[in-house]
C-alpha cells in the first residue's frame, strides 16, 4: 500500500469523552482511563471495535471527536462500497494506554491498493468493504479522527467521500503460548525437534496447473488465471516454527534442484496466533508462483520486533473482519528484524491464491515488509529475509529470481484486463498497479534482493 506520512499538526488536546462504540459481539462498554494494558487485553482479547464517522455540523468533514475507548493497537477507516475511493485525507490522533499522552496527528493512507482481483468471489462477497491502509498505533485507549474531502472537487467528478464511513479499531489480543523461546535463537540450529515435516511434499501435489516442463524451466506455457479450492486440512496441528534447512536438505526434502535456496525459518500461523475461526474454511490455489510481488504494509515503523506478531494478528483481523476478505491478503510477511511469518493459509510450499496485487494475484506470491518505506530505508535484515524467502519459494517452482515472466492481467489501474504483462520475477507492487507501494526506499533495494536470491539458488 502507499505510505502514510507522519504529520505534526499542532492541535490542543481535547477533553476525552466516554462514548459508546460498536463491537461485532454487541459489547458497547467503555474502559477506564489508564487501565493496565494486560488487564484490558484480558477483557477484549482479539476484537474489532467500530465507530460511525458522521459529518461535522455545516461541514463536509466526517469526524470522531476525541473520546476514550477500549484499548486497541491498529486502526483504519472502512466504507460500504469496496470499489469506491476516498478523495481526501484521513487523519488520526490516539492516546497511549501507558502514558495517557495524545499523539500528534498522523495521516493514514486513504487508498486501497492491496486487494482481491476484480470479479473474484472474494472481491464480490457479501459485506466486502473498502478500506484505508491500516495504521499501527500501539496500545491506545483514546482516539480522534477526521476525514476531509479534497477541496474544490466538482460534483461531476463524483462524491469525494464514500457512503458508510466508519472507524475500525483492532485489538490483536495475546498470542498463544507456543512453547518456543526466541530469545536465544541460533540460525544454524535446524530446530528438528520442533518440525514434523509440515507441508514438505511436492508443491504442485493436488494443485492443478503447470506442466513439469513449465515448472522446471520457468517458461510461460500455461498462464490462464484459474484457481481451485480445497477444504481446510483437519489433520494434526502445525508447529509454531518451521525451522531452517540447508540447501542440501531442501533439495533432498523437496526433490527440486539444483537451483533452489535453503528453506528459511518461518513462523507459522499457529506461531503468531492466527484465530483460524475467523477465516474462510476453504483454501484457494492458483497454478504456480511465477512472480513475487514485494509490498510494504504501510502500517508505520513505530513497532518493535517484540510486537511483530501482534501487528500480523491485527492486519489479519483487519483484512477479515473489517474488509471481509476470506483471509489475510499477503502470502508472507517480514518484520524489520528479518523474521518471516506465514500469511494466507493453505501451505507454505503451495501456490496459495492471495489478495495483494489487484489484477495479478494469480500465479504470484505477495510478501509484505511490515512498515512504511517511502522515506525510511528498510533494514538489511528485512531485505535479506525477502531474498531468502524468494530464493526458496521460487526455487520450488523453477523460477530464476533474476529472470522475467509474463502474467495475464485480471485488470488493474495500470493494465487492462486480458493483456499479457512482462514482469521481473521479483517485482514491486507498483510494477502491476499505480501505487507508491512498496515505497521508494524498499523498491530501490529489489535489485539487490534479486541478485542475492539468485546467488542463494546457486545460479
Amino acid at each position: 500500500m502507499r505510505a502514510f506520512l507522519a504529520s505534526a499538526v499542532g492541535v490542543a488536546c481535547m477533553t476525552a469523552l466516554a462514548v459508546p462504540f460498536v463491537l461485532p459481539d454487541g459489547d458497547a462498554t467503555a474502559t477506564a482511563h489508564h487501565a493496565s494494558p494486560d488487564a484490558a487485553r484480558a477483557a477484549v482479547a482479539g476484537s474489532t471495535m467500530t465507530l460511525p464517522l458522521p459529518p461535522l455540523a455545516r461541514s463536509a468533514v466526517r469526524a470522531v471527536d476525541a473520546q476514550r475507548v477500549k484499548p486497541f493497537s491498529l486502526l483504519g477507516v472502512t466504507w460500504n462500497n469496496a470499489s469506491a475511493e476516498i478523495h481526501g485525507t484521513v487523519q488520526v490522533r490516539t492516546r497511549s494506554v501507558r502514558t495517557g499522552v495524545w499523539s500528534d496527528w498522523q495521516d493514514v493512507e486513504a487508498h486501497t491498493d492491496d486487494t482481491p482481483d476484480a470479479g473474484s468471489p472474494e472481491e464480490s462477497a457479501p459485506g466486502v468493504r473498502g478500506a484505508t491502509a491500516p495504521l499501527w498505533v500501539g496500545d491506545s485507549d483514546g482516539v480522534q479522527v477526521r476525514v476531509s474531502p479534497t477541496p474544490g472537487r466538482t460534483r461531476a467528478a463524483g462524491p469525494p467521500l464514500p457512503v458508510g464511513l466508519r472507524l475500525d479499531m483492532v485489538d490483536p489480543g495475546d498470542g498463544p503460548d507456543s512453547g518456543y523461546d526466541d530469545s536465544g535463537y541460533d540460525s544454524s540450529d535446524d530446530g528438528s525437534s520442533d518440525y514434523d515435516g509440515y507441508d514438505a511434499h511436492d508443491p504442485t501435489d493436488g494443485v492443478p496447473g503447470d506442466s513439469p516442463a513449465d515448472v522446471a524451466d520457468g517458461t510461460d506455457a500455461n498462464n490462464d488465471n484459474d484457481q481451485t479450492s480445497e477444504e481446510s486440512d483437519t489433520g494434526p496441528a502445525e508447529p509454531a516454527v518451521i525451522p531452517p534447512a540447508s540447501k542440501e536438505e531442501t533439495v533432498a526434502e523437496t526433490g527440486r534442484g539444483p537451483y533452489i535456496g535453503a528453506r528459511p525459518r518461518i513462523i507459522t500461523r499457529s506461531g503468531w496466533g492466527a484465530d483460524e475461526k475467523l477465516r474462510e474454511r476453504k483454501f484457494v490455489y492458483t497454478k504456480s508462483v511465477k512472480v513475487v510481488f514485494v509490498h510494504h504494509s504501510a502500517t508505520g515503523n513505530n513497532y518493535s520486533c517484540d510486537e511483530s506478531e501482534a501487528v500480523v494478528r491485527s492486519i489479519y483481523r483487519y483484512h477479515v473482519r473489517s474488509s471481509h476478505w476470506r483471509d489475510i491478503g499477503y502470502n508472507f510477511l517480514v518484520d524489520k528484524c528479518g523474521t518471516i511469518y506465514e500469511g494466507r493459509a493453505g501451505g507454505v510450499t503451495k501456490a496459495v491464491y492471495g489478495a495483494h496485487t489487484l489484477g495479478f494475484n494469480s500465479n504470484s506470491m505477495g510478501v509484505a515488509v511490515l512498515g512504511t518505506y517511502s522515506d525510511e530505508q528498510p533494514s538489511d535484515a528485512a531485505v535479506r529475509a525477502v531474498s531468502q524467502l524468494a530464493a526458496w519459494k521460487l526455487g520450488l517452482f523453477g523460477r530464476n529470481p533474476e529472470g522475467t515472466v509474463t502474467l495475464l492481467s485480471g485488470g488493474s489501474n495500470k493494465y487492462r484486463k486480458g493483456i499479457r504483462v512482462r514482469f521481473k520475477v521479483i517485482s514491486g507492487h507498483r510494477d502491476g498497479f499505480r501505487t507508491e507501494c512498496p515505497g521508494d526506499q524498499l523498491y530501490d533495494d529489489l535489485g539487490a534482493a534479486r541478485r542475492s536470491a539468485a546467488d542463494l539458488q546457486g545460479r
